[in-house]
């Protein structure tokens, strides 16, 4: 039988010695109250893009407007919600860092050298040392693997949170921008009304003088020009508000933008931007919000079975090896030195209660990351169904909308030519106009409802974002920004 080596064999059961003796942490994950299936009507159409600023914006560039796609890679580089999302990346970077080197011995390089009195020379001596000074805290209980799942935790939810950033931005540059666009289209319409009223205003006038309109009728044309005029009036603010908010989301000059949106014709996004999963659980998986979310779960469950390892007894290890050198008038000489040791135990005794008030603290943040994942899949839950119940909604009513206002306009036609040949009164075209104006503006807005909610569709599965996504260094220079240092 070969001899048993007990010291190799106490290093190889080591760790699972120490893994035996981890503090207990609270479960890591908490199912969310999700429901098993979407309530609202799905749209029968994967998810948009990978999560990387470079799927992010090759998915807007298949949109098939380019200018759209460039307003929004100069969004994410002005944004300062992206930038101080990248901001915490890199600090969580930092602490997952700081939390890692606690599980790794220290090693600290030590010189020095003094001039004075030797007892052992019985004179003046020059004395200088030099070596190397190692310690390491040996994690008997886990405490400082527990920090460091916490950080690693931390550290994917902030990866998550700047692509949710990411995602967030160019939602919104979408929004308006293609509010904008559909602004454009009802200020036409109301100019092309009001250059219609003005039209009627002046033949009622002409009628009037010729004796064959009354006065009254005439009036109620000029006021409906008048009133056609503060309609259109009114759309084009809308319509200058919307590039003021371009302007500040992109940091444009707003004359350069403004020349770029006049000879960039709109070209309407496709009628489906992306397929939806029928499954809440994969939709919702994609929202970088949730992830995060999740995550804190995780990490607040590891802090507490951080906070539990510190009210057990701690191990340390230190020793060092160096060389010294001893010089006088007439004999010098040098050494080698080192040391193992000393074996630190320490035992927690009294602090007052410190250790258990920070363990309820640690139980106390777990147990609200808990109720705010759930919250928050409840949120993500509803905004999708909110989304899917307007895209239904819009498709349900687009067929009506259009044949409305079709008929309505051919009504106006038909009781202009009327008016023209003295068969329909001033107050029947009026009438008539403005019923067939109000189906038009609804047909153009609700073309832009229906964008609207595929982008809040978009927005609110996370923008297609896989917890498995780069991370936002390799993204980050494809944009142009600066990236953050390379993962250690």
């Amino acid at each position: 039988m070969p001899p048993i080596h007990w010291p190799r064999l106490a290093l190889t059961a080591l760790p699972l010695v120490l893994a035996a003796c981890a503090a207990p942490r609270p479960p890591a994950q908490t199912e969310p109250a999700a429901p098993a299936r979407w309530n609202a009507p799905l749209p029968q159409v994967s998810l948009p893009h990978g999560g990387s600023v470079a799927g992010l914006e090759r998915w807007w560039d298949a949109q098939g407007d380019a200018l759209l796609a460039e307003l929004i890679r100069e969004a994410q580089r002005a944004s300062p919600s992206v930038a101080q999302a990248q901001s915490r990346f890199e600090q969580a970077r930092a602490t997952q860092v700081a939390a890692r080197s606690a599980l790794l011995p220290s090693l600290d390089a030590q010189a020095s050298a003094s001039r004075g009195f030797n007892q052992q020379a019985a004179g003046l001596a020059n004395t200088a040392q030099i070596g190397v000074q190692a310690g390491w805290e040996i994690d008997l209980f886990g405490k400082n693997r527990a920090a460091n799942d916490a950080a690693l935790e931390r550290l994917s939810g902030a990866r998550a949170q700047w692509h949710d950033a990411r995602v967030s931005v160019a939602a919104e540059v979408a929004l308006q921008y293609t509010g904008w666009r559909h602004c454009v289209k009802q200020a036409s319409v109301l100019q092309g009304d009001a250059a219609s009223r003005g039209e009627t205003a002046r033949l009622s006038r002409d009628s009037e003088r010729a004796g064959f309109t009354a006065p009254a009728n005439a009036a109620l044309a000029d006021a409906s020009f008048a009133d056609g005029k503060v309609r259109a009036a009114q759309q084009q603010l809308q319509c200058d508000i919307g590039i003021k908010t371009l302007v500040a989301l992109t940091g444009h000059d707003e004359a350069d933008l403004r020349t770029r949106l006049g000879a960039t014709p709109g070209t309407a996004l496709p009628e489906q931007l992306f397929q939806v999963q029928s499954i809440p659980a994969e939709a919702i998986a994609q929202r970088p919000d949730v992830f995060a979310a999740e995550r804190e779960v995780a990490a607040a469950s590891a802090e507490v079975g951080s906070a539990e390892a510190d009210r057990y007894p701690g191990l340390s290890l230190s020793g060092s090896i160096g060389r010294m050198y001893v010089g006088t008038d007439g004999l010098s000489g040098s050494s080698n030195i080192w040391t193992i040791g000393p074996v630190a135990v320490s035992l927690p005794l009294f602090d007052g209660g410190r250790r258990a008030a920070q363990v309820t603290a640690a139980k106390a943040r777990y147990d609200a990351a808990a109720v705010a994942y759930r919250g928050q899949v409840r949120q993500a839950v509803s905004e999708v169904e909110q989304a899917l119940a307007q895209l239904a909604s819009t498709g349900e009513r687009r067929s009506d909308a259009q044949r409305a206002a079709d008929g309505y306009k051919r009504s106006l036609t038909a009781t202009e030519a009327l008016w023209r040949g003295g068969l329909a009164s001033q107050l029947d075209l009026e009438n008539t106009r403005r019923t067939a104006l109000a189906s038009e503006l609804a047909l153009v807005q609700l073309e832009q409802e229906r964008v609207a909610a595929w982008i809040r569709l978009y927005r609110a599965v996370g923008g297609g974002w896989e917890p498995n996504a780069p991370d936002p260094e390799s993204s980050l220079t494809s944009t142009g920004a600066a990236a953050p240092t390379a993962m250690p």
